[in-house]
């Protein structure tokens, strides 16, 4: 099966030490910054960091959605969601920059075959692109102040 891959950044004026412990709060932060593509939002283990298992159904269209329960890893700056019901794995890296932080949301699954893996792959790395870039944008307005 050919790997479908969506890769989005954004730069946040914080801190990279920051911008991680906000990505790592799966009870109180993440939640906040979700936009409305996520649903059924809750955490199962954990909260903070590696081990924890959260679960959401991310409605990526009308008609195409994913029921996730996730095992978070955490491996210096990078944390790592592992779908526990797919092959998709989301890595969210924080890098410095400058003043403030790199944040990379980089998500890969193995795709379908024939045509319908065809759209898949022609489609949906930018739709999932506008969702990571939305929580993004939440995520910096969390953490800068903006609105």
């Amino acid at each position: 099966m050919p790997q479908v891959t969506a890769t989005t950044h954004r730069t946040i004026g914080a801190p990279p030490e920051d911008v991680l412990a906000a990505i790592s709060d799966y009870r109180e932060v993440r939640p906040a910054v979700l936009t409305e593509h996520y649903r059924d939002y809750r955490v199962e283990e954990g909260g903070r960091g590696a081990g924890t298992v959260a679960h959401w159904i991310l409605q990526a269209t009308s008609k195409r959605k994913r029921d996730q329960t996730v095992d978070v890893t955490v491996d210096g700056h990078a944390l790592v969601e592992r779908d526990r019901n797919s092959s998709m794995v989301t890595t969210w890296t924080v890098e410095p920059a400058g003043g403030g932080t790199t944040v990379a949301v980089d998500t890969r699954w193995n795709g379908a075959a024939g045509v319908g893996g065809f759209f898949e792959r022609l489609f949906a790395p930018k739709g999932l692109q506008r969702i990571h870039d939305g929580v993004l944008a939440n995520l910096e307005a969390r953490l800068t102040g903006g609105a």
